[in-house]
């Protein structure tokens, strides 16, 4: 690919998720964050006074004023691309919009992550997904989501096992982590001494958007897993860090060295020159108390890849059921570094264009 640097925007900079993009794209080698796009509430503001992650905002984007952005002011600034951190309910008009320009969109929000020839990426478990979408330098340009925070890190854990179990269910619990709210998210007298037992829609999100990651190109359109995966989805007072309790259901006998191995040998982006990409994604840990969200959301090397990785750990395997649990942290894997990951390799197979026009 070229070395010049792509032309971005991000969309809803101002909230969670957009700063989680400004954090990943201040410095990237691949894209140049050009525009930083906010509502009227944040417009003309600087990125920094709206800054609300715990660790200080990058200093090449702190002094950046927010701007209210159109389709066509974001064209006639030259972007090729666009990292989405819009509302679901609110992203999906705008975001076709933008790709009818002819601009690259890469999506957080779910509104388009159920479209036929819109691939739902997770670029080491489906990369030939981008497959269905639209073909090379035609407008509409690619639109491309990432999944489900919960089932991001779940499709990466399942991946490995689907050869070697040809699972017959899997069942999942999540704890899932309030920055998973967004921001301001749960009122902290509603989650303190508590866990809520009940997040709108996620449990119906993990089961359709697992099975459409874990599923089959046919032609141009994606043929589900048809294995049911069942969810139990709660909400609990940890910041960052989305925990899961997994049951495989198998009738094949590995043994649990061939099932740890699977996860450790898992690194199919390996010898892909694509920044983001955490080597190795799953990260299986040993001890009987592990994965941890404290301890493990910040998974995953090199160092532009923190939070990347998959962690996996107290695996038990007592057939026909593997239980393990997996982490992953909901604003990186399963938001904002997922959908620049998914760029990057876009980008490297030739859907985006690259550089300004002149």
């Amino acid at each position: 690919m070229s070395e010049r640097r792509v032309p971005v925007a991000i969309l809803g900079a101002s909230g969670y998720i957009g700063q989680h993009f400004a954090r990943l794209l201040a410095d990237h080698p691949r894209f140049d964050p050009l525009l930083l796009g906010a509502g009227e509430r944040s417009e003309g503001k600087a990125l920094g006074d709206v800054w609300q992650l715990s660790e200080p905002p990058p200093p090449a984007l702190e002094g950046r004023r927010l701007r209210r952005l159109s389709p066509g002011g974001l064209a006639r600034a030259g972007i090729r691309l666009v990292f989405s951190a819009l509302p679901s309910g609110t992203a999906g008009a705008v975001e076709q919009a933008i790709a009818r320009r002819g601009i690259a969109v890469f999506s957080n929000a779910a509104d388009h992550r159920l479209d036929a020839r819109v691939p739902l990426l997770v670029p080491e478990v489906n990369a030939d997904h981008l497959r269905i979408a639209p073909g090379r330098g035609r407008r509409p340009a690619v639109l491309v989501t990432n999944p489900n925070c919960s089932a991001a890190g779940l499709v990466v854990g399942l991946a490995p096992l689907l050869p070697l179990l040809a699972p017959t269910a899997v069942h999942v619990t999540t704890f899932q982590s309030l920055s998973g709210a967004g921001y301001p998210g749960v009122p902290s007298l509603a989650i303190t001494d508590n866990v809520v037992p009940h997040i709108p829609d996620e449990e119906e999100k993990i089961a359709r958007e697992s099975s459409r990651i874990l599923g089959r190109v046919r032609a141009t359109r994606v043929v589900p897993l048809a294995v049911p995966v069942v969810a139990h989805c709660a909400r609990v007072g940890t910041r960052e860090g989305h925990l899961e309790a997994v049951t495989v259901h198998s009738d094949r006998r590995p043994t649990v060295g061939e099932i740890v191995r699977a996860w450790q040998r898992f690194d199919p982006l390996s010898g892909r020159d694509l920044p983001t990409s955490p080597h190795p994604p799953i990260v299986v840990r040993e001890e009987k108390d592990r994965p941890q969200p404290l301890r493990d959301r910040w998974a995953g090397s090199p160092p532009r890849a923190r939070g990347m990785a998959v962690t996996v750990g107290r695996v038990r395997w007592e057939p026909p059921y593997l239980r393990f649990f997996l982490l992953a942290h909901n604003a990186v894997r399963g938001g904002a570094g997922g959908s620049v990951l998914n760029a990057e390799l876009a980008v490297d197979e030739g859907l985006v264009a690259v550089g300004r026009e002149g």
